[in-house]
């Protein structure tokens, strides 16, 4: 017998492995991948409790549903209902390739609003493919008999009666199990992120046809708004400065203070004199001068490098076109 364990790498995640094992049944945690949500978590989390981990990257699929979800959004852009039966779906499918019998995951009743009522759980079910194949060990008491448990597969005695927020009965099963490093619930999915969805948003309803550089750019900086076509992205810190480096191409200008320290600066879309303009104006305020002072600042086109100056400002004047 074998299941296939949706794993996020959480608490949740790693006890529902932990209890069908338990039960003699060999489990395959598989992680599915995005820009939203990377697997290091889910890696580490995995080789705590010695569980074989398959990494698949789902970003076409869920970039489509990501546009237009047909259960909507949550408080952010967070499609979750539509994304939890993608990836059960993409389960269900690994389940047949690898001769497994049926599917399980960490999510319990009640624990969050929108992916985890009673409703959303058979929704999920359901549009998945699974249905009835798709076991909640921690909740299981709570919800419909599963194949699994009718069968027989798994004891339905051994399973929990887990629904709501508390964290107790989880910490207190990870005791049992041994379980002593764990990530912390919070965080995990971009796109829970009030900043990081606003990004997002402008960009769905901007740039019909974006890429994933697109989206590894909303990762960075401070993003301002110039027109439909054109944004201005001021990094940071010395991280994001070479990550927007690396992300620069050819059609962009990349901007950074030639004897100061300051920004790296990125304009793309439209590369007009007034727009180029701006851009430099933003990258002199943000940079280590005082307000009012003009700067050198290098300019990389993409044919040639040019030394231009920027007038530095108050912050304040761009916080109309700031994307916050």
């Amino acid at each position: 017998m074998k299941a296939i364990c949706v794993f996020s790498g959480g608490l949740d995640s790693m006890l529902s492995a932990k209890i069908i094992r338990s039960q003699g049944i060999d489990v395959l945690g598989v992680f599915f991948k995005t820009p939203f949500f990377t697997p290091e978590k889910a890696i580490r989390s995995a080789q705590l409790i010695n569980l074989p981990l398959k990494i698949l990257d789902i970003t076409e699929e869920h970039l489509r549903i990501l546009k237009n979800p047909k259960y909507g959004y949550g408080e952010n852009m967070n499609p979750c209902i539509d994304c939890h039966a993608l990836m059960f779906k993409c389960a269900g499918k690994i389940m047949e390739e690898e001769g497994a019998d049926f599917v399980i995951s960490g999510e319990v009743l009640g624990q969050r609003p929108m992916s985890q009522n009673r409703k959303a759980l058979q929704i999920i079910a359901e549009e998945s493919g699974l249905g009835r194949l798709l076991l909640r060990p921690l909740s299981a008491k709570k919800l419909p008999i599963t194949i699994p448990e009718e069968r027989d597969w798994v004891k339905r005695e051994l399973l929990l009666d887990v629904h709501g927020r508390s964290r107790k009965p989880q910490l207190e099963l990870a005791k049992k199990y041994g379980i002593t490093d764990f990530p912390s619930p919070a965080g995990g999915c971009l796109l829970t992120d009030r900043i990081f969805s606003k990004r997002l948003k402008d960009l769905i309803e901007l740039k019909k046809d974006f890429d994933i550089r697109d989206i590894e750019l909303l990762k960075l900086g401070r993003h301002f708004r110039i027109d439909r076509t054109t944004k201005i992205i001021v990094g940071r810190n010395k991280k994001e400065n070479q990550m927007l480096k690396d992300l620069y191409r050819k059609e962009d200008v990349l901007l950074e203070p030639k004897e100061i320290p300051g920004p790296v600066v990125l304009l793309t879309g439209d590369k007009s004199e007034k727009n180029i303009q701006l851009a430099l104006d933003i990258t002199a305020t943000y940079s280590d001068t005082k307000p009012h002072q003009q700067i050198e600042i290098i300019a990389h086109f993409p044919s040639y490098t040019k030394v231009l100056k920027g007038k530095s400002h108050e912050k304040r004047i761009f916080h109309g076109i700031l994307i916050n």
